[in-house]
């Protein structure tokens, strides 16, 4: 009762603020910032679906806007069409048992069968790399699986504190892997996509990666470091694994091969314009002017139409129904929207947020400018969505950094990484929920050892991750 009355409110809200004026506002400013503050609040504390399609909605009810922008701005902008074709990709590689026996191989070496802190560190390797092209949501639900395995093969049972440790890792390194590349992973598309917006420019998803994944093995490090040294659980009796302890459903090799490939061929086509534009000018030149949504398209399309035994490798309409996170699309199309709109040179606030808020940032300068949104973007991706803490906190630091003297993209960067990583409480991401409720892990332990994380996080980020950031992009 209490949140349908909440809801109706702030629904009301929506409604009057494209009627009414509010003090020195024009009456499309009041209605873009009721708008975003309204969305904001549905997409916290409510859902994040029917309120994105609210929002898109409203942005189209103003009249400087229109439904014909809004639309471009949104469902035709060519970050949605990235994410969609990538989510579909992503999907026939999952459906493989490539990602399992990925798991099997780590967690089976002959340096995993050495102890229980060799095994776990190869897990969550296992985790950690395959997450760097996988959704999050569909990493959790492969890896989880394997993690009752292994609790069951080493005769853990629930509240024993190294079962906790286990799950709590596989939680992390799927968070931390989806700030590392822009593969699959909303989050830091929506970061950097609120400094293309501002500027006008492509970014190079190869740098962001330069730049992601060595952080992003710091960060692994430092969650190494918190486990061993600060949580210290207590260990099982442990006589290694073997890869006949698990059960893998394979499909024909040949149809795994291909789709691997496939998948090889996209990632390639992804990151060769920064990696090897220097030596072949081509990937500089015909293949960056195609943009960062054409390889997925060209991998779907391959994928459509290679088949074995008269089946192709991936069913469209299976891939559309069950391979796409509609929610996070709707979602990530209204924050796009949204974002261009707040950053309008007529409807926006920034420049006299920009105007407002220099004198203080002018007080800490740059440095302290730098660690105030990496504080901020880790510390809300705990407590809030990541697709949230990504697009706000990217869109309001953006435009400081290019008037205030640092480098935009490289902290948009950072942003999109830090926005990744929070798990200290369920409403962070779903299957932190899950995991809280499955007793293998208590909220409890979820939040010290996520507060801990964080911490460790907002350090290496600052000390690390910008200066590596800076010095590439």
């Amino acid at each position: 009762m209490k949140q349908k009355i909440w809801t109706s409110s702030l629904i009301l809200c929506l409604i009057l603020s494209h009627l009414v004026t509010f003090g020195t506002l024009k009456q499309s400013n009041f209605a873009l910032l009721a708008t975003f503050v309204v969305t904001l609040l549905l997409w916290i504390t409510v859902d994040i679906a029917w309120p994105s399609l609210l929002c898109l909605l409203s942005l189209a009810l103003i009249p400087e806007l229109g439904m014909k922008k809004i639309l471009a701005l949104s469902l035709g902008n060519e970050t949605l069409a990235f994410l969609l074709f990538t989510f579909m990709c992503t999907y026939a590689l999952a459906k493989t048992s490539f990602v399992r026996r990925t798991a099997i191989f780590f967690v089976t070496s002959s340096w995993a069968k050495k102890g229980p802190w060799q095994m776990s560190i190869l897990f969550f390797l296992a985790v950690l790399s395959t997450g760097l092209f996988i959704a999050p949501t569909v990493l959790f639900f492969i890896f989880y699986p394997i993690l009752q395995e292994i609790y069951t093969l080493i005769g853990l049972k629930k509240g024993d504190s190294f079962a906790s440790m286990l799950l709590m890792g596989v939680i992390i390194c799927v968070n931390l892997s989806a700030g590392m590349t822009p593969i699959a992973h909303v989050f830091p598309v929506l970061a950097t996509s609120a400094y293309a917006t501002l500027t006008g420019t492509t970014i190079d998803y190869g740098k962001y990666m330069l730049f992601g994944i060595p952080t992003g093995i710091v960060l692994f490090i430092g969650m190494l470091v918190i486990f061993r040294f600060i949580w210290r659980p207590q260990t099982p009796t442990f006589l290694g694994l073997n890869k006949t302890d698990f059960t893998v459903i394979k499909k024909p090799r040949q149809v795994e091969n291909a789709i691997v490939s496939i998948f090889a061929l996209v990632v390639f086509l992804w990151v060769a314009p920064s990696l090897l534009g220097g030596i072949w000018p081509f990937f500089n030149t015909s293949l960056a002017k195609l943009g960062t949504a054409f390889p997925p398209l060209l991998g779907l399309i391959l994928l459509a139409l290679i088949k074995f035994e008269n089946k192709a490798l991936l069913d469209l309409n299976e891939a559309f129904v069950k391979g796409v996170s509609w929610p996070s699309v709707i979602m990530c199309s209204a924050t796009l929207a949204l974002g261009s709109c707040l950053t309008d040179s007529n409807l926006g606030f920034i420049a006299p947020l920009t105007a407002t808020l220099k004198p203080v940032l002018a007080s800490v300068g740059v440095a302290g400018m730098l660690l105030l949104f990496i504080m901020w973007a880790t510390i809300e991706s705990n407590i809030s969505s990541h697709i949230v803490t990504s697009q706000v906190v990217a869109s309001v630091a953006a435009p400081l950094a290019l008037s205030g003297g640092a480098n935009a993209l490289a902290l948009t960067s950072v942003i999109g990484l830090g926005a990744s990583i929070g798990c200290a409480t369920p409403p962070s991401m779903p299957f932190v929920a899950v995991a809280c409720s499955s007793g293998w892990l208590t909220t409890k332990t979820t939040l010290k050892a996520g507060i801990g994380f964080s911490c460790v996080a907002i350090i290496i980020l600052y000390t690390i991750g910008y200066p590596l950031a800076n010095l590439i992009m």
